[in-house]
């Protein structure tokens, strides 16, 4: 009886975990890429945790101004992939540039493709799977400045709304969160 609680509580955690998403972010982060994706999410009931590199809260970027906090719930130091089921990167031109000067962020979007773990990006935050080194051969989109950028780096640019290819979805820009959204709810209620 003793190995079967053990057994049935790792699956309920397991479960658990495969239902929790993870958005990484910081300072400089495009406002709706992540406030958007964050209020779908926790519609669906799914439970999200913002993680950044530090403590306390990161400030949003609209229209050229600074704008919105939001709190961190956990830092890149507390956390590993194996508490998420699915990645979220919001764009912004500052924040993936910030993020991917740190290897600790760059290894933790390393680590949801190597265990084939979707990874959803928009707008400039493929700049981050990029820097990982994994979009080599996949199809992908991405706010038009970085075609190139993913171009260069072996990847097939596609200018659709949604791009899937295996566990990478990526979209062009705020016009596309709703169907970016929709397609982050879908790939975890799959996981079912």
């Amino acid at each position: 009886m003793a190995g079967f609680c053990k057994w049935f509580n790792k699956k309920i955690m397991h479960d658990l975990n495969s239902k929790k998403v993870a958005i990484l972010a910081t300072n400089g982060f495009e406002e709706s890429e992540l406030f958007e994706p964050l209020k779908a999410l926790k519609e669906a009931g799914i439970q999200v945790d913002v993680i950044s590199t530090e403590k306390g809260e990161i400030t949003a970027w609209n229209h050229g101004n600074w704008s919105k906090k939001i709190a961190v719930d956990r830092t890149l130091g507390e956390v590993n992939d194996n508490n998420y089921g699915l990645l979220v990167l919001p764009g912004g031109v500052i924040n993936p540039d910030k993020l991917r000067r740190d290897k600790q962020a760059v290894a933790f979007v390393r680590s949801f493709v190597d265990k084939n773990k979707p990874v959803a990006a928009i707008c400039h935050g493929p700049q981050m799977l990029i820097e990982a080194d994994v979009v080599k051969d996949r199809a992908m989109t991405s706010f038009f400045s970085i075609k190139k950028d993913l171009q260069n780096a072996g990847a097939t640019w596609v200018d659709e709304a949604v791009v899937e290819d295996g566990n990478l979805i990526t979209s062009r820009n705020p016009g596309d969160l709703e169907a970016f959204n929709t397609k982050i709810i879908e790939r975890i209620k799959a996981a079912d």
